[in-house]
């Protein structure tokens, strides 16, 4: 299987995760330093962004791409995936449903593809033609 291939496959799997509450998965796809940029701001390290989905403060309703994911080799060691996706989730304190460009920066650690940076950013209403 090509890396591109491989990235695609172990992004799908990582947002499946997150839906389903697979702590264990969760935990295999996101690297110890992960970190997640959310469309409000907002930085959250790996152990408080998994707490919150394990306890359900965080719960992803749909965590869907939409067409295809394009991927951006950087050597053997590093890739960025990025594509448009719909997202229903619920918070403590907020709920959010829409369409949102996400950027995820992967790196292979001991033979396998880690989410090590998230990054989402709201798709305006116009398409974001601004």
């Amino acid at each position: 299987m090509f890396a591109e291939e491989q990235l695609v496959e172990t992004e799908r799997r990582r947002l499946a995760a997150l839906v389903d509450s697979d702590l264990l998965a969760c935990e295999t796809l996101h690297a110890d330093d992960y970190e997640l940029i959310t469309p409000g701001g907002a930085r959250l390290g790996r152990a408080a962004y998994l707490a919150r989905v394990a306890d359900d403060t965080l719960t992803y309703r749909r965590f869907e791409p939409e067409g295809d994911m394009a991927v951006r080799l950087l050597g053997d060691e590093a890739a960025a995936v990025r594509y448009r996706v719909n997202i229903d989730v619920t918070w403590s304190g907020g709920s959010d449903t829409g369409k949102f460009w996400h950027t995820d920066l992967y790196e292979r650690r001991e033979g396998r593809w880690q989410a090590v940076w998230s990054h989402a950013t709201r798709i305006s209403a116009d398409g974001g033609g601004r």
